[in-house]
């Protein structure tokens, strides 16, 4: 029930999906109340500007989602990022980038789990708060909505998506949030996108970093990616990966119950500003302490990357 970091530094570099620039991500600790914050660096100038990785902070969410500040400075597709660290309960990060966007990696955030992992989390003294979700909050757009349930404990998620694509249809997946599940279930689900939209995107000045190796080409008939699918289901678990993400920009994790009909990323900054807009929908609480082990017992870590294919 304490607020943690990182336990040491983390290096990850990779292109940005998007714009196809490369990017160099620093991940360091920082303080308790800090939050997650990204520093933008090499911006024209030499010039650096901090961006709080918050909802008032959120500029686009067209195919990702983008924050940044009043004098113009941006990073995009941080969602990946932002729902290792909720997926992970991390508490308070410095995000030092280097470009206007996200590494992409693979995809998913199993490589910044990795990486995290690799370094450790470390407890801290100050006690952690939640946000309580005390009555539903919804948000709609066409036939898709989301919304926001009271819950008594912890954060449970249930996302459906229905695609006018035989390759995918209609998913439903949900699952309760905490470490174990979400490097189990969630991590290694990647983005996905359709072979049909490739040279729209191109000549919209989008997607030039992307390819089999980052992302699920969805053909007509199939799926392109010689290797296939990590999950039978990997199109609707990624979309939980991302309103994690998303979600995690209320800047303190949620207590209550996300239902979502095809969501994206658009949706999930709406429903994070709604909830904040009604003052009687939440409280910031410090979560009920679940029932405690025996003495020195710790849960099993699980692999970062379980495939599922039944």
């Amino acid at each position: 029930m304490k607020q943690t970091t990182l336990a040491d530094q983390v290096v990850i570099e990779g292109i940005g999906v998007h714009q196809g620039r490369p990017a160099r991500v620093v991940l360091h600790p920082a303080e308790s109340g800090s939050g997650i914050t990204f520093l933008r660096t090499n911006l024209p100038n030499g010039r650096e500007r901090l961006i709080e990785a918050r909802n008032h902070s959120v500029r686009d969410t067209q195919l990702c989602t983008v924050i940044g500040d009043e004098t113009g400075a941006t990073i995009a597709t941080i969602e990946h990022l932002m729902s290792a660290l909720a997926g992970l309960g991390i508490d308070n990060v410095l995000v030092e980038v280097d470009g206007p966007e996200m590494p992409i990696l693979d995809g998913s955030s199993r490589l910044f789990v990795d990486a995290i992992d690799q370094v450790g989390i470390r407890t801290l003294a100050a006690p952690r708060k939640v946000i309580k979700v005390l009555k539903p909050v919804r948000v709609e757009l066409g036939n898709a909505f989301v919304e926001l349930l009271p819950r008594e404990q912890g954060f449970r998620l249930d996302v459906e998506i229905a695609f006018d694509s035989k390759v995918i249809g209609r998913q439903a997946y949900g699952f309760d949030l905490d470490p174990t599940a979400y490097r189990r279930e969630i991590a290694a689900a990647r983005t996905f996108g359709f072979m049909r939209d490739v040279e729209r995107l191109w000549k919209a000045g989008l997607a030039l970093g992307a390819s089999l190796e980052n992302t699920i080409a969805v053909g007509e008939d199939a799926v392109v990616n010689p290797e296939g699918l990590r999950f039978s289901n990997e199109f609707v678990r990624h979309k939980l990966l991302d309103a994690i993400g998303d979600l995690a920009l209320a800047g303190y994790a949620i207590q209550g119950h996300y239902r979502a009909f095809c969501p994206g990323h658009k949706l999930n900054a709406m429903i994070v500003d709604a909830l904040y807009a009604d003052r009687s929908a939440f409280a910031l609480v410090e979560p009920a302490r679940r029932p405690v082990r025996a003495m020195g017992e710790l849960p099993q870590l699980q692999p970062a990357f379980a495939p599922d294919l039944n």
